[in-house]
């Protein structure tokens, strides 16, 4: 194995621990809405805007932190934003010390997954990868994000059953704290092309040039969707479930099985992705999920 190729695989390998570790807690944060609203006093709408600040804060910050990673290489980026992330969940436990802290918390933890999510090292990879390659690993690190889910929503409820929410948290905290450790072995590639990575393009100019593409407007609306939903069942589902008589373990087995069919339909459409019309798949995805979430809904 060439230097290259083995710089590449180690590059692979800890993307995909990395993403699996922060799509994995943010999407298991669902577990603790029935503890933590039961135990500090809090309504189901304050442990929702503290959900959905962190995904509207993921959102806005994504470019501001894509910048700072071209500039800045991705290292520095993923360090900084995974301390982010832990003081983000650690400050959950202490969300009524003050006023303002769970709103805090909900802000700090979306731009620590902004920065150790999908576009910090997904932009690292499609850079340092041949066109013709890119749809498969891509496809392949994407597909660890939703495989977190499937190890850290058992993990979650296991730790909430035997010690606690507010050890649970804490341990989820370390969880993502771990992943600055895991960023340092981290390496800018060489561009497909043999050229620096680095971008000198400026952040204003990066941003006229995306919404000007037909293209990435249609696939923003797609992704709006997608996370809307996606955020809306692993927030509400576990406690939905449980006002409804199901087991806690049940609702955690649920959010694994999304995770892990998700893990599994990522990695073959990455591959498909690679043969056939990519516009065409996902408009096939999108239907499917229609279908099933209006199945859901009418059983």
């Amino acid at each position: 194995m060439t230097a290259s190729r083995r710089s590449m695989v180690v590059l692979l390998l800890l993307s995909g621990a990395i993403i699996s570790l922060c799509m994995g807690l943010r999407q298991s944060l669902g577990l603790y809405m029935r503890p933590m609203t039961t135990d500090l006093g809090i309504s189901v709408a304050t442990f929702g805007f503290s959900i959905a600040l962190q995904n509207i804060v993921w959102g806005i910050s994504q470019p501001l932190v894509g910048a700072l990673a071209d500039k800045h290489g991705a290292r520095p980026v993923l360090i900084g934003t995974a301390l982010l992330y832990s003081a983000g969940l650690a400050l959950m436990i202490f969300a009524n010390s003050f006023p303002g802290a769970f709103q805090l918390a909900g802000f700090l933890a979306g731009i620590g997954t902004a920065g150790t999510g999908f576009g910090v090292l997904l932009g690292t990879i499609t850079r340092a990868t041949p066109p013709d390659q890119r749809s498969q690993r891509v496809g392949l690190v994407a597909a660890a994000g939703s495989l977190g889910t499937f190890f850290m929503a058992p993990f979650g409820q296991f730790m909430i059953d035997g010690f606690g929410w507010k050890a649970a948290m804490a341990s989820y905290a370390l969880i993502a704290g771990s992943v600055a450790l895991l960023s340092l072995p981290i390496r800018e590639q060489p561009s497909a092309g043999g050229q620096a990575t680095k971008s000198t393009q400026k952040l204003g100019d990066a941003l006229r040039e995306a919404f000007s593409h037909r293209g990435y407007v249609f696939m923003t609306l797609a992704f709006f969707a997608c996370g809307f939903q996606l955020v809306f069942l692993t927030t509400h589902l576990p406690a939905y479930l449980q006002i409804c008589g199901v087991a806690p373990g049940v609702a955690a087995s649920s959010l694994a099985l999304i995770g892990l069919f998700n893990t599994i339909g990522t990695y073959v459409f990455g591959l498909l992705g690679a043969k056939y019309s990519q516009k065409h798949l996902l408009a096939m995805i999108y239907g499917l999920r229609t279908m099933f979430i209006a199945i859901f809904l009418l059983v």
